[in-house]
């Protein structure tokens, strides 16, 4: 196979999420169907609108050191612990170059953000006003921005090849993915680190989504506010945290003997052009990215047996994936199993597509479809086989697909299909 054409496969994953600090835990807590949503406590987030949140399960702050963790924001701190996590699950031992299995002009890494540094943003403007010019940290512009948690992930394993950050809001992290995708494709690197990350909980921007009647107003039951898909949805509960994936040219975990995971088969791109927060209805630009992912792979309709949705819990939007489903994929759609595993982590916003790749990953390995909670009175525009309530074993047999959607204000939308070997 030519060097712009190589197959691409996942060799390691790690995350830190609402539901646990490493990707077992998460697993574990996901097929038991456990929500991460819960009330947000202290002064700073009494009268707001919205006083739920998932927060992340772990504080990052317990896991690393203390010089490391003050010169990093929380969004970098969850990619680091993410992406040790992976690196160390992939078999590497030591940063590229003294792991003599990857030279580090052959090491790039994708870690996304929607939002960035949000909170070192607002935090140190408060320093600024109440403390006064000497007491802003002059760690503050490295840590705000965007790129940092690429960048730090990029320092910590001495990847040579590129350091990169896609923003796309919350099709951040599956679009960084597919970005390091082609990287290996291409022939630029034969590893790449990759996935997303964030960390908003702030009242700031909570109050802005709430304002805009994006996020769940259900600060009486707060694991119940995340409902995918059932009639009494009422928006988002934000989320927080990291996923991160291994990527691998077949080639070269063959080499080293690697475990592998999955395929990445690759992914499919389309923007709406309708607006800048609302989701086209009719479901038109989801239904392109899933065309055009379906034209350039091998990926066959009927391959695929699962599908971890975006499914964020608002009216609009999660019906209009569905319809996009249903145009594209036709009568395939009824063998597929889909769940939306936001009514348990929350939205991780530019991280979703980061810790869900994970989640799809973990899905096709163990063959086991995680399940969807909170979905009471399924809304009967809901054409799909929706998985609720208890996991669903995926066929034992043969060679499966599945595929994790991702799509983010401004009309942008991210198709990823992975497929098992």
């Amino acid at each position: 196979m030519s060097s712009t054409n190589r197959t691409v496969v996942v060799t390691g994953i790690g995350a830190t999420t609402p539901l646990g600090g490493d990707s077992a835990t998460t697993w574990e807590a996901l097929l038991a169907g456990r929500s991460g949503v819960g009330p947000l406590e202290g002064e700073r987030y009494a009268g707001l609108p919205v006083r739920i949140a998932a927060a992340a399960a772990v504080d990052p702050e317990d896991v690393l050191p203390r010089p490391l963790a003050r010169k990093l924001d929380r969004s970098a701190q969850f990619a680091l612990i993410a992406a040790r996590e992976a690196w160390a699950d992939a078999g590497y031992t030591a940063k590229a170059g003294e792991d003599s299995s990857i030279a580090p002009e052959r090491l790039g890494t994708v870690i996304a953000s929607g939002i960035g540094g949000v909170t070192t943003l607002l935090d140190q403007y408060d320093v600024l006003k109440e403390k006064g010019v000497r007491r802003v940290s002059p760690h503050t512009v490295p840590m705000l921005m965007p790129n940092s948690p690429s960048a730090n992930v990029g320092l910590e394993v001495n990847a040579q090849a590129g350091v990169h950050t896609p923003v796309s809001a919350c099709a951040s992290g599956a679009e960084a993915i597919g970005y390091a995708v082609e990287m290996i494709r291409t022939g630029r690197a034969d590893v790449v680190v990759a996935g997303g990350t964030e960390a908003a909980i702030h009242p700031l921007p909570i109050t802005a989504f709430a304002n805009m009647m994006a996020m769940s107003k259900n600060n009486e039951e707060p694991e119940k506010a995340s409902r995918p898909y059932d009639k009494a949805r009422d928006g988002f509960v934000l989320g927080e945290g990291a996923g991160v994936v291994i990527l691998e040219s077949a080639e070269h975990a063959a080499r080293r003997g690697a475990r592998v995971y999955c395929e990445v088969l690759g992914q499919g791109l389309s923007a709406d052009s309708h607006h800048i927060a609302q989701p086209e209805p009719t479901g038109r630009g989801i239904a392109a990215a899933l065309q055009s992912l379906l034209d350039n792979t091998d990926l066959k309709p009927s391959e695929v047996v699962h599908l971890n949705a975006h499914a964020t819990s608002t009216p609009q939007g999660d019906a209009a994936e569905i319809k996009a489903l249903r145009k594209v994929l036709g009568d395939d759609l009824d063998h597929v199993a889909v769940s939306a595993t936001k009514s348990m982590t929350g939205h991780l916003l530019g991280g979703a597509g980061g810790i869900e790749t994970v989640m799809t990953v973990l899905a096709l390995h163990t063959r086991t479809a995680p399940p969807t909670i909170n979905v009471d009175d399924l809304d009967e525009d809901i054409d799909a086989d929706i998985v609720r309530d208890v996991p669903r074993a995926l066929p034992a047999e043969g060679t499966i697909a599945a595929i994790n959607n991702s799509f983010g204000f401004g009309g942008h939308n991210v198709v990823l299909a992975l497929r098992s070997v």
